[in-house]
């Protein structure tokens, strides 16, 4: 198992029936294919969609439906598409039950870098802003460590913050990190991983829960 799909699994946990959720563009997306049966959710894209279904199959996308990120996804029963302006009221309007994104930084206060870096071209900071504004819990989902093995968890983040103390929880191929007001707490590991090596590749400091177990 990849530790992409590691995350992608673990995150679909934790969903309830009857969820909202939002699921932002890359990593996120592939959640969508690993929702335990019998739990039914409700996956909105900001880009007009409200019962977003897992990837198609091979030869099976339609180029008419696409999520936020133009990936090729499927409809759900009861499916229903709306303008621009009627995706962010749900949004902005608190009715999202959860939102999970990628970042490039995440701090021990929660704040979230995940829009931009100096110096490079972006087209425009997209629906981040009000996702993590909006929803009633925030779970960043992430590689542990940059392309150059350089922490994207941090003391503090040095990009332009998206938002500031908005991140509930942090999952990573190494684990599962929650943000509490005493720090970050590593509340599971991944299976084969140890403490020490997840400190080793946090840029912030790491508690440790007494009740730490293993990701499944």
């Amino acid at each position: 198992m990849s530790g992409k799909e590691r995350i992608a699994r673990r995150i679909a946990r934790e969903f309830k029936d009857g969820f909202y959720v939002n699921l932002g563009i890359g990593l996120p997306t592939m959640i969508a294919g690993y929702v335990p049966a019998g739990i039914d959710v409700m996956f909105q894209s900001e880009n007009g969609m409200l019962g977003v279904g897992p990837p198609p199959g091979e030869g099976e996308a339609d180029p008419d439906l696409i999520n936020a990120g133009k990936q090729p996804v499927t409809e759900l029963a009861g499916c229903s598409f709306f303008a621009s302006e009627e995706s962010f009221a749900m949004i902005r309007g608190g009715h999202m039950d959860m939102s999970v994104l990628g970042a490039m930084q995440v701090d021990e206060k929660g704040d979230l870098a995940n829009w931009t870096i100096p110096g490079k071209m972006v087209k425009g900071m997209g629906g981040a802003m009000d996702l993590v504004a909006g929803a009633r819990r925030v779970i960043v989902a992430m590689e542990h460590t940059a392309k150059d093995g350089s922490p994207k968890i941090l003391k503090e983040c040095t990009l332009p913050l998206t938002g500031r103390g908005v991140v509930h929880d942090i999952v990573t191929e190494l684990g599962w990190i929650r943000v509490t007001p005493e720090g970050l707490l590593l509340t599971e590991l991944a299976e084969g991983i140890s403490v020490d090596e997840v400190r080793q590749r946090t840029g912030a400091p790491l508690l440790v829960s007494p009740e730490l177990r293993v990701m499944a």
